[in-house]
């Protein structure tokens, strides 16, 4: 299973600033007015060693004219459907509100794991003002400041004991999972229609149960893996919704459960902030993945053409560019077959295993002849390297003073290691640590 955390709640609760604290970073914008977020943000954050990803949603407004808060009213009834784990948050200041009514009842019948958050307690008198919020008849209540981070480690650690432990388990049967992911419009379905030779819609609008990312074998042309739909069956009732961040859960989901990703670009387009979001959550959930530039044939081509738009691609998708770019058309079919190949092997880059002492003789004259460099006239010395026993290429390196160890040195290694080893289209991940 999947494990995804919505944050829901009425507009100006502090929704965003706990997203932030969540994933440590501030990605989503706060401002002390009601409706700043309308895109949804998405990230991925860890507790206690468990993986999960964290969406914001919009603040919820029933009843208004404003087509704005219609559109977020609709995708914060998806991100209801579709996460595992529902943060509610209200604000103590306020109190209980119409708005908090109308988003409790609605959550009541999702039958999902729902906290009650209490934000900006920050005192002890607020503490004991936070209590009628029983009376939404959702459970326990936790009191929280997002702003400082007061009482979001209690919230969750009671949070984590509702996700899977392995987030999205890891196919034991050794097939290979690749899911084909990205925007709407940007040929997913035409893609796997010319792969399988049948014509089917990923997202069809029947009538029928929402399910989770379906996983089909395809032994075809020397291939043998399983292909992640990306979307599954809608409700008729949900077709009017916002397709594209229907379209972003369900990536989320796939990217969870896959080893390798598609990731698929418009070439008319090109990478456009959706993208880099969906990009960014394959790369925090260490997995492979082949990008794909679709519609080549649309777009007006010169000499260099497809060089320049590929140094501008790996451009913006810095820090994380060793990855294969394929340009193709569905329509035409134009390297579609290439893609395949490319994706196996990027499953195997991220299945490699490094002879511990063929790493250690590689990674130990190179840091000999580069070491770290000094600080406070103290110098990190390496005394052994390994592979960490983890689904994804993961190195620790045990060292006298693993904190004097700076990220640019720790990018220098893994460039290092990538052009040795190969690992292109793989997420490697750098580990210093105390002997």
């Amino acid at each position: 299973m999947s494990n995804i955390l919505a944050i829901v709640g009425r507009p100006n609760v502090g929704k965003s600033t706990l997203f932030n604290r969540l994933i440590g970073s501030r990605v989503a914008i706060v401002e002390e007015v009601s409706g700043v977020t309308r895109d949804r943000i998405y990230g991925v954050s860890e507790w206690n060693g468990i993986d999960f990803s964290v969406i914001d949603t919009g603040g919820y407004v029933k009843g208004s004219d404003d087509i704005f808060e219609e559109e977020i009213r609709k995708q914060v009834e998806i991100a209801i459907e579709e996460a595992n784990v529902i943060l509610f948050v209200v604000d103590v200041t306020t109190g209980v509100t119409d708005l908090d009514t109308a988003v409790a009842n609605m959550l009541r019948r999702s039958k999902k794991p729902i906290f009650i958050v209490a934000n900006k307690v920050d005192t002890h008198s607020r503490a004991n003002d936070s209590i009628e919020f029983y009376s939404l008849g959702l459970g326990e209540l936790h009191n929280i400041s997002a702003i400082n981070g007061a009482g979001t480690g209690e919230l969750l650690d009671e949070v984590v004991k509702e996700f899977s432990v392995e987030g999205a388990p890891e196919d034991d049967s050794g097939v290979p999972k690749i899911a084909v992911v990205g925007k709407p419009n940007v040929g997913k379905s035409s893609f796997i229609n010319a792969i399988t030779g049948e014509d089917r819609n990923i997202v069809t609008p029947i009538s029928g149960t929402t399910r989770d990312a379906v996983d089909t074998r395809y032994k075809l042309f020397g291939f043998d893996f399983r292909l992640i739909d990306t979307a599954g069956i809608r409700k008729r009732a949900k077709v009017h919704e916002d397709l594209e961040f229907y379209s972003v859960m369900r990536s989320i989901r796939s990217i969870e459960y896959s080893d390798v990703c598609i990731f698929m670009i418009d070439a008319t387009e090109g990478i456009q902030r959706q993208d880099l979001s969906i990009f960014y959550v394959i790369e925090k959930n260490h997995k492979g993945v082949v990008v794909v530039v679709n519609k080549w044939d649309l777009v007006e081509k010169s000499n260099n053409s497809t060089k320049d738009y590929e140094d501008k691609l790996r451009a913006q998708l810095a820090p994380f560019n060793d990855v294969p770019i394929i340009f193709t058309s569905t329509i035409t079919k134009q390297r579609i077959h290439k893609v395949l190949e490319k994706a196996m092997e990027v499953y195997e880059n991220r299945t490699k295993k490094i002879p511990t002492h063929k790493l250690n003789e590689f990674v130990l004259d190179i840091m000999k002849r580069t070491p770290p460099p000094a600080i406070k006239g103290k110098y990190v010395k390496v005394k052994f390297a390994t592979q960490l026993p983890t689904h994804a290429p993961s190195f620790a390196f045990f060292c006298n003073l693993p904190k004097y160890v700076k990220d640019p040195y720790k990018r220098f290694i893994e460039n290092k290691l990538r052009a040795e080893f190969n690992f292109e289209g793989v997420p490697v991940r750098i580990f210093f640590r105390e002997k």
